[in-house]
């Protein structure tokens, strides 16, 4: 901040600016209308003050507030106006001695682009106002936004070039609205009071632009206010620059019988008869048929490129809103398409932490089990798990076949709901047709008469006299009773009879099978030892040594993966099924007994 002494009030309003929120920013910078209309104008204090204003950074807060959307701004349009009025106030009659570069070719033109931008805003909404307190309203604003291009140009001569060359004061000269129209050139009239010369200054086609809207407003409209207007314009421009009337007999050679016939008597025939007089003397100074064959071609090129131009700007907002609207249904896919992604690979990442979790409990559950559970429990628990296991895949299995055949007759199924529907109306229609006929009477049904009764009777009891029912005394059915009990005794006593030889054939096949085995795995004589002489001395030996491997053996049947115990083309040539188990379990043969 500068060290001089500054305006109390544009310092307590840079304090508070600085420490308040962003949004209670252009309401803060309109107090500066206040402090700028204390002084009066011109003197020395007004031209400090504004010094101040711009050394403590206010007026580049006001061109930062005009460049955000003011639709959004507290006081909406309003306050933009009356910012864009504080801003010319600002920069009129400001002369910046530190720095003045930063200030005459970045401030101020940039100043200027935000007014006709803030402009073209306000020119849309007065043109889609429906309300004419609303278009009134837009109508002000733009007039103040107007004013303050005028007086920045005014103050500061060498802007009028730019504001001629920005392509936004082109688009809001282009236009069919009379109000904003008269307006803006009534601006392009104070630019050529100001600075007569600044047509031969800018581009060839900004220059060509700017007079075929004018022409072009003189062709298209009979309204007289835009009519004065343009003509006036245009004679400035002959009388300022001498070197434009060839330009006009040249570009626009119907331009003398448009201003006689459509534009005599309408309230400025003055001007009119000037700007034809200047037209008729560059005419008549040597240009031939040719030349004017030229100037009409000129004219309707000239109205055509305002055709093609006005309905190319008439597009572009449409075509913004599209290629938006376009970007964010891309965009909106591309992040749905992210998020569906993350939450495939973290549903998978949770489904693989879950299936680890259960592959680790299902072990430890097994672990567990091996220690707690008996031996000759293991086996049984194991075909149960089997079962289990079983069931679940089958149960999966039925439901993903019945799935599948579902959809494949699910074109079937369509039809045959539709052809039950068809069977049901069609039932409707019948039972309403059956209803509409009359019923007929009803009848009883004939009875029999005496005669036909008395020979039915005689029939059956001549039936009953051929075959009478057998009956069986008490002593006969005593009798058949004990037979039935003596034939159950014997037959009892021969069953018990014939269990215990098949229990004694089946133990005796059992030692046998012991002693086969213990022969056939004997060692030679010549190695035989001591140990070896007490398995076939003792019975018990042989025994716990052969329990020994069967319970081995179904250990190591109860360790294998489920998939192992699925069928025989999963086992392998070294392990031994439940039936092998079991034979070897029967071959035991202990006092005897099995």
């Amino acid at each position: 901040f500068p060290m001089a002494a500054t305006d109390p009030q544009v310092l307590a309003l840079a304090a508070q600016i600085t420490e308040s929120r962003e949004q209670d920013i252009p309401l803060l910078l309109l107090k500066l209308k206040g402090i700028l209309s204390s002084p009066p104008l011109g003197c020395e204090e007004s031209n400090k003050i504004k010094q101040d204003i711009y050394d403590y950074g206010l007026t580049q807060y006001c061109l930062l507030v005009l460049k955000r959307d003011h639709s959004q701004l507290p006081g909406a349009w309003a306050t933009a106006a009356q910012l864009a009025e504080i801003l010319r106030h600002c920069c009129v009659g400001l002369e910046v001695k530190e720095d003045p570069e930063e200030f005459y070719k970045k401030f101020l033109p940039s100043a200027i682009d935000s007014l006709l931008v803030l402009g073209k805003r306000l020119q849309a909404r007065f043109i889609r106002a429906i309300k004419d307190k609303e278009k009134q309203d837009f109508l002000h604003w733009f007039q103040v936004v107007t004013d303050a291009i005028c007086w920045l140009f005014g103050g500061h001569t060498q802007l009028a070039a730019c504001v001629l060359q920005n392509d936004r004061f082109l688009q809001l000269l282009i236009t069919d609205d009379v109000e904003t129209a008269i307006i803006m050139m009534s601006v392009l009239h104070n630019i050529l009071k100001i600075n007569s010369s600044v047509l031969l200054q800018v581009e060839e086609d900004t220059l060509h632009s700017v007079l075929d809207e004018l022409v072009y407003k003189l062709s298209s409209t009979t309204n007289p206010a835009v009519g004065s207007a343009a003509t006036k314009l245009l004679l400035l421009v002959a009388k300022f620059c001498k070197q434009l009337v060839q330009l006009f007999t040249a570009r626009y050679k119907g331009l003398r019988g448009l201003l006689s016939k459509q534009w005599t008597g309408k309230g400025f025939d003055r001007e009119v008869n000037q700007l034809l007089d200047l037209l008729y003397l560059e005419q008549s100074s040597g240009k031939g048929e040719m030349q004017k064959q030229h100037q009409a071609a000129c004219i309707i090129q000239a109205a055509w490129r305002g055709f093609q131009t006005r309905k190319r700007l008439k597009k572009l907002p449409q075509a913004v809103i599209t290629l938006q609207r376009n970007f964010r249904a891309k965009r909106e896919q591309e992040l749905q398409h992210l998020t569906k992604q993350k939450e495939d690979e973290a549903l998978k990442l949770h489904m693989q932490l879950q299936r680890q979790r259960a592959m680790r409990l299902f072990h430890e559950r097994q672990l567990a089990l091996l220690k707690v559970v008996h031996a000759s429990q293991v086996n049984k628990y194991m075909q149960e798990m089997e079962e289990k296991s079983a069931l679940t895949i089958q149960r999966f299995w039925r439901g993903y076949r019945a799935r599948r055949i579902f959809h494949q007759q699910k074109q079937s199924l369509k039809e045959h709901k539709a052809a039950i529907i068809i069977q049901r109306a069609a039932c409707k229609f019948l039972e309403k047709r059956r209803r509409r006929r009359p019923l007929s009477p009803w009848k009883e049904p004939k009875g029999l008469t005496d005669e036909q009764r008395l020979a039915l009777q005689q029939k059956v009891d001549d039936y009953i006299k051929l075959h009478p029912a057998s009956q069986m005394s008490e002593e006969m059915s005593k009798e058949l009773h004990m037979q039935a009990q003596a034939k159950l005794a014997q037959f009892l006593l021969r069953s018990r009879l014939d269990q215990r030889a098949a229990q004694r054939r089946e133990a005796l096949l059992a030692q046998v099978n012991t002693d086969v085995e213990l022969l056939m795995n004997a060692p030679g004589l010549a190695e035989t030892t001591e140990k070896d002489l007490g398995a076939f001395m003792s019975r018990s030996i042989p025994v716990a040594t052969k329990a020994r491997q069967t319970h081995n053996t179904m250990l190591k049947y109860t360790r294998w993966p489920w998939w192992k115990k699925l069928g025989d083309e999963f086992m392998e040539d070294d392990v031994i099924p439940d039936s092998t188990i079991n034979t070897e379990l029967e071959t035991l043969f202990i006092g005897g007994r099995k």
